[in-house]
Order: structure tokens, then C-alpha cells, then sequence
């Protein structure tokens, strides 16, 4: 008996930066969190992450909702699940 395995996707929502390659956007990921020191500051911390974009639909400022694949190259890693504009 086969056992299918699921596996639970990390999804990230995020604005595309740059579409400039071919089947490739670079997304910008921002959080919101508190500094570990003891005042209790808190920073945005912004994060570029290459997508797969399989039709090249995303344009610069699209918001996006992004999900992690099997890697398909050595930066790529995540694919563009919907386009939230």
C-alpha cells in the first residue's frame, strides 16, 4: 500500500521588485519584529526571495502570494501560487 505523503507548504505574501528575467520575479518580503535587547524596539526587516513565474503574469508592484517548491535552480526555490494586485 502506497502512502502518499503531504507536506505542509510554506506560503509568503510579499510585492514584486523586479521582473526583469525571464520566468523569474524577485519578491520582497517585509516583517514587523521586535528586537530581542531589552527596551523592546521593533524593526522591518525585508527580505528579496526569487520566484518561478511560469507565464511571466507579475509585473513590479504586483502583491503576491508565494510558495515553496522543490528547487528549481540554485536561487529558486518558491513559485508565484496567486496574484493578489
Amino acid at each position: 500500500m502506497e502512502k502518499e505523503q503531504v507536506k505542509n507548504k510554506k506560503t509568503l505574501n510579499g510585492t514584486v521588485v523586479s521582473d526583469k528575467m525571464d520566468k523569474t520575479v524577485v519578491v520582497s518580503i517585509n516583517r514587523y519584529v521586535k528586537f530581542p535587547a531589552k527596551y523592546g524596539k521593533f524593526r522591518n526587516i525585508s527580505k528579496r526571495i526569487k520566484a518561478h513565474d511560469e507565464v511571466n503574469e507579475c509585473k513590479v508592484g504586483d502583491k503576491v502570494v508565494i510558495e515553496e517548491i522543490v528547487p528549481v535552480s540554485k536561487d529558486k526555490a518558491f513559485k508565484i501560487k496567486k496574484v493578489i494586485k
